[in-house]
């Protein structure tokens, strides 16, 4: 009876650990640092197009509202305090290179999965208040020109188009970096304890 028993401990401490493909690994890391740095560049180019817009708006077209002024500045404001906030990623994203330990490594996604948390609630909400207000503060000299109806249409299709970016677009696009930087993490982790 005693040989039908089977150590299954013993069967299991016996079996090979895959170990996690290391250069795959660093080409994930590199691609995430490169798509990072990608998304930067592109916030920031098309934040300060969409920022040169409006100013140009503004001079051109002169507006008369006191709140149309202050639209446009909101407006701004939250694009400056955007790009501001997002660009202190632009240094740890260069800080990866190639001659860091795994630790390093680990510590460096840990740091930009933090700054993306920070981005994404408070910085992110505060961009959409700030930008909300800016867009129906600027709207209102135009809108008061319009019949009811049409003034109504307007803010109304304004409005579904930051709710859809707000509750739709917003979490789609925080799911996804999270499950990005999360499976780099734990990758990281898991070669750190084998090492271990």
């Amino acid at each position: 009876m005693d040989s039908n028993n089977i150590d299954f401990k013993d069967l299991w401490k016996k079996q090979a650990v895959s170990q996690p493909n290391i250069e795959d690994l660093m080409a994930r890391l590199k691609q995430f640092k490169k798509a990072g740095l990608r998304s930067l560049w592109k916030t920031n180019i098309l934040l300060f197009a969409t920022s040169a817009f409006i100013i140009f708006i503004w001079y051109y077209y002169q507006p008369q509202f006191i709140s149309t002024k202050i639209g446009i500045v909101l407006a701004i404001v939250a694009m400056i305090m955007y790009v501001g906030v997002y660009n202190g990623l632009l240094r740890i994203y260069k800080d990866i290179d190639t001659n860091q330990t795994n630790q390093e490594y680990l510590q460096k996604l840990i740091l930009i999965k933090r700054k993306q948390q920070f981005m994404q609630s408070t910085i992110l909400s505060w961009y959409f208040v700030l930008l909300l207000a800016g867009i129906c503060l600027y709207m209102y000299e135009y809108a008061s020109r319009m019949t009811v109806f049409y003034a109504l249409i307007t803010y109304g299709i304004t409005l579904l188009w930051i709710g859809f970016n707000w509750f739709y677009m917003r979490p789609k696009q925080i799911k996804k970096q999270q499950a990005k930087i999360n499976e780099l993490i734990v990758k990281f982790e898991d070669i750190n304890k084998q090492l271990d």
